[in-house]
């Protein structure tokens, strides 16, 4: 099973291990796509968990009694293909390749399954074919 959530940290959670904790205590996997740290304030943790669905379970149970405030990502990114020109800004940003440019006929695709929300794309955007939806 798998999930993207947000993990929002009070300031008295920032110093914990707590994704160490569910790799090792859960047997999860844990993919950090975004981090947010302000010290002494709060910290913020776009996180994506896979497992078996009885440990993911019971590892967001684990961050809730902690008071991490554990939410879907509510995040994801729209590309208008009509609105694209194919200009590649978007995929000369992406981190991890998920705007992928086709080099014989210079057309460009989008794999949903490899965003990772940054936002890169929709700011790169001239034409406005990517935003950013909450």
């Amino acid at each position: 099973m798998n999930k993207k959530v947000t993990l929002i940290f009070p300031q008295e959670l920032i110093g914990e291990p707590v994704t160490y904790r569910l790799i090792k205590n859960y047997d999860l996997v844990v993919n950090i796509l975004k981090a947010k740290i302000v010290p002494y304030k709060e910290g913020k943790l776009d996180i994506e968990i896979s497992g078996e669905e009885d440990n993911l379970n019971r590892g967001i149970n684990y961050l809730s009694g902690l008071g991490i405030k554990v939410k879907p990502l509510a995040q994801q990114i729209k590309w208008d293909k009509d609105k694209c020109v194919c200009c590649t800004a978007c995929a000369a940003l992406c981190p991890v390749d998920a705007f992928e440019v086709d080099r014989k006929d210079r057309t460009v695709s989008f794999n949903e399954e490899k965003c990772i929300i940054c936002g890169m794309c929709a700011i790169s955007c001239p034409y406005k074919a990517i935003e950013i939806l909450f």
